[in-house]
């Protein structure tokens, strides 16, 4: 008889550590932010209309917003903006239905920075708001207030991903050069040290001859235009694996059992497909320019929050970030080394971002 170990893999999970309750939106839509090709951005209201403004910025890029990322906020005095960024989830055109050729173009760093802002003028939000943001979230958190600092009351930011070429070979290069010839060595450094068998799943896709950049072969599969259901199929696999990869290892304990929006096909391409798009230019930003432009926060208060056991995005990028804001005069208000993994929505990180939220003084 198997064994269900369904439990285990719930156990690191938020259940009881939500304080507030799952609700439905008070009003969404979409916003046109570009045109040409016309890239219109879903938008979703909660908590309190006339409370403090929170913008939420999702991880990926490529990862969409959904509901659950509401309840770090206290209803009653937040109002929280949730949206998704260009080519994923309810914003169109969709990566995974209108295809990359239309999806990509115009979507940078620079367009979702200015999508910021265009939302918030939309939704008549004036003046500071709090800006959240966790992973891929983070990074455009620390873009935005960089080049905004008068636009942002508060940084709250999980998961830190500064994006510098070696934390991108740790997650997706690995030992992948060698593992057709041992698949047990440590060549390298990397995710796949903690996560053998969700690595295999992500390796195997590429042929041998492909392995010396992952990343780069992938991105072929991606690019490619399907002409005909084999194709299709193809291109499918690979963005499941990339996906299912980033999904199961976001935990401390692997989600293989449900992966979610990881695991969707639609969710999987959208996801895939604008990750390798961004790594493969660098994030559309100067290497070492997120590090170097902190001196512009001025005295904007910062919070990190940050799973000790994150394969994802190491402690190491936290760290790095903490260290780089001390050193230009802007110490973080508090820095939460949780025992956690990558998600947002593991217990002890669903607390510690709560009580940050619950915490922070009155906007004047």
């Amino acid at each position: 008889m198997p064994i269900d170990l369904s439990l285990l893999q719930q156990s690191s999970r938020a259940s009881l550590e939500w304080k507030y309750p799952l609700a439905e939106p008070l009003r969404d839509g979409q916003v046109q932010v570009d045109q040409d090709p016309d890239h219109r951005l879903y938008w979703a209201e909660y908590g309190n209309p006339q409370g403090e403004p929170v913008i939420y910025l999702h991880g990926g890029p490529g990862g969409a917003s959904q509901p659950a990322m509401a309840r770090f906020f206290d209803p009653q005095r937040y109002r929280v903006i949730l949206f998704d960024q260009r080519g994923c989830g309810r914003s169109e055109p969709n990566v995974a239905t209108h295809g990359p050729a239309l999806a990509l173009t115009r979507n940078t760093t620079d367009d979702l920075v200015q999508d910021i802002r265009r939302l918030r003028d939309a939704l008549g939000i004036r003046g500071r708001a709090h800006v959240f943001g966790g992973s891929w979230g983070s990074t455009l958190a620390l873009v935005y207030a960089t080049r905004h600092p008068d636009e942002v009351a508060t940084l709250i930011l999980r998961g830190i991903f500064i994006g510098g070429r070696s934390d991108l070979l740790y997650l997706y290069q690995g030992n992948a050069a060698t593992y057709a010839a041992d698949p047990t060595g440590l060549t390298a450094p990397g995710a796949y040290v903690a996560y053998p068998d969700e690595w295999k799943t992500y390796v195997e896709v590429i042929p041998p001859a492909q392995r010396g950049d992952m990343m780069a072969a992938y991105k072929a599969i991606f690019d490619q235009l399907p002409a005909n259901e084999e194709e299709r199929t193809v291109q499918l696999r690979a963005a499941l694996a990339w996906s299912g990869w980033e999904g199961a290892i976001s935990n401390l304990i692997p989600q293989t059992a449900d992966l979610g929006k990881f695991g969707d096909a639609f969710g999987a391409l959208c996801l895939a497909q604008i990750e390798a798009h961004y790594f493969a230019n660098d994030l559309f930003l100067t290497p070492g320019a997120i590090l170097r432009d902190l001196h512009r926060l001025g005295r904007i208060p910062v919070h990190v929050v940050h799973g000790r056991f994150d394969q994802v995005c190491p402690l190491t990028q936290a760290t790095q970030l903490v260290a780089a804001l001390e050193a230009v005069g802007t110490p973080v208000v508090s820095f939460v080394k949780t025992l956690a993994g990558h998600s947002a929505m593991e217990g002890q990180t669903v607390l510690a971002l709560t009580a940050i939220m619950d915490g922070l003084p009155p906007l004047r």
